[in-house]
This record gives C-alpha cells, sequence and structure tokens, in this order.
C-alpha cells in the first residue's frame, strides 16, 4: 500500500520514478512494470487509469514503428529497403517499459491528491511559495480553460468552421488561440479580484499535515527502496 502522508507519498514517487528512467537494462525494466502495476492496485485507483494507459501506449507504437527502422544494428527482418534493427527494438521496447512504469507510479502515488492538498504537501516540504502557488492555480483552473476551448470550438463549427490546410484554418486558429489567452488573463484577473475581497495576502492558507504513521514510513522505504535497488542492480 503506498503511503497515506502526502509528503512521503511525492518523496517516494520522485525518488522511484527518477530511478526507473535511469534504468538501462530491459530485464529490469521488465521487472520494474509488474511491481508498478502490483503498487496501482493496492492503491485501488479510478477506473479510468486504464483507459488513459491506452492513450500512453498509443504512444508507445510509435516508437516501434520508427526506432527499429532508425536505429543501427543486426537486422532480424527486412521490408524492402527497410531493415529492422534488433538494438532499436530493444530501445523502444526499454523506452515504453520505464514510461508505464513511470506513468503507473505517478497515478499510484500522486493520482487520489487534490491539487489543494498537493499545494499543502509543497509547501510543508518547503518548496518556494510562488511554485506550489503557481501550481495549485494551474491543477485548480485549467479544467475552466479546457471549457472555454470547448465552448469556442462549438461555436466556430457552429459557424460552418471545417478544418483545413488553408490560409483561411489557420488564420482562424490562431484568432482562436489570441481569443483563450484574452479570455484566460480576464479569468485570471477576475480570480485576483475575488482573492483579494477574501483577504489574500500573497500565501495560501494550508491546512496543517498530522506526523506521518509508522506504516506511512515503512511504505515509503519499501517504495524507494525499490527503486533504488533497481537502479542498482541494473548497473551491476
Amino acid at each position: 500500500m503506498p503511503p497515506a502522508d502526502p509528503r512521503l507519498r511525492l518523496v517516494a514517487a520522485v525518488l522511484a520514478v527518477v530511478a526507473v528512467s535511469q534504468l538501462r537494462t530491459l530485464p529490469v525494466a521488465a521487472a520494474v512494470l509488474p511491481l508498478a502495476v502490483l503498487l496501482v492496485v493496492f492503491s485501488r485507483p479510478d477506473r479510468r487509469l486504464w483507459r488513459r494507459m491506452l492513450h500512453v501506449e498509443g504512444f508507445m507504437v510509435l516508437l516501434f514503428l520508427t526506432l527499429p527502422f532508425t536505429v543501427a544494428g543486426p537486422a532480424v527482418a527486412t521490408f524492402g529497403p527497410l531493415a529492422v534493427s534488433s538494438t532499436g527494438l530493444a530501445r523502444a521496447a526499454l523506452i515504453a517499459l520505464k514510461v508505464s512504469a513511470c506513468v503507473l507510479l505517478l497515478a499510484a502515488l500522486l493520482g487520489g491528491l487534490d491539487p489543494a492538498r498537493l499545494g499543502a504537501t509543497l509547501h510543508a516540504l518547503y518548496v518556494p511559495e510562488r511554485f506550489s502557488r503557481l501550481f495549485v492555480m494551474t491543477a485548480r483552473y485549467v479544467s475552466l480553460i479546457r471549457d472555454e476551448v470547448r465552448r469556442l470550438t462549438d461555436s466556430m463549427r457552429a459557424r460552418g468552421f471545417r478544418p483545413r490546410s488553408t490560409r483561411h484554418t489557420w488564420r482562424s486558429y490562431g484568432n482562436l488561440v489570441g481569443m483563450i489567452l484574452v479570455r484566460a488573463l480576464d479569468r485570471a484577473e477576475r480570480v485576483e479580484e475575488a482573492m483579494l475581497c477574501r483577504g489574500y495576502a500573497g500565501r495560501f492558507p494550508y491546512a496543517a499535515l498530522s506526523a506521518p504513521q509508522h506504516r506511512d514510513w515503512i511504505a515509503f522505504a519499501v517504495i524507494s527502496g525499490t527503486g533504488l535497488l533497481a537502479l542498482v542492480v541494473d548497473r551491476l
């Protein structure tokens, strides 16, 4: 089970992701992926996680369609003038395993943290106030900007807009981006005025976090220790 304390969750996620991203051998990366899946199962994530993983794996398919044909190495198959190299296949598999494991680790450790609690976690870890405030505001209002983009694109379609490779299309997209920036700036000003009316003085009133329990430290040690152990075995 992941630690319940959000500070230990965040630090464990950073250590584990950094360790996995530095792996160089395929067997170790293949061994780490089932452990990440097991951690996700224990954390009981949202069912939509597995659907989102399909989007991640879709990008990984592009690696298998490009790297085997572009990385030099012993050929395992040929398709006319194109040769599939074993080095390219191994590299694509290594990248796919590491990316999948890192995404699963982040989903298991940080997927259940809402922006306000994550901001309090960053503040408790002595992250600079400007960075934590920017992160919290971005995470909180990105959905509003997404809804604004959806409304603008729907209004363009209602007026008969159909995207094509023409100057009119690119001009319309430029106007769309400009309108999004203008409306985002206007919303930011309204949000700032509302915060000032509520007594905002440059610092968020973060909620105090309780002390970690013993099981939290044990879970933190297991997760971060497993990541570091995998990195050590990878270097042997």
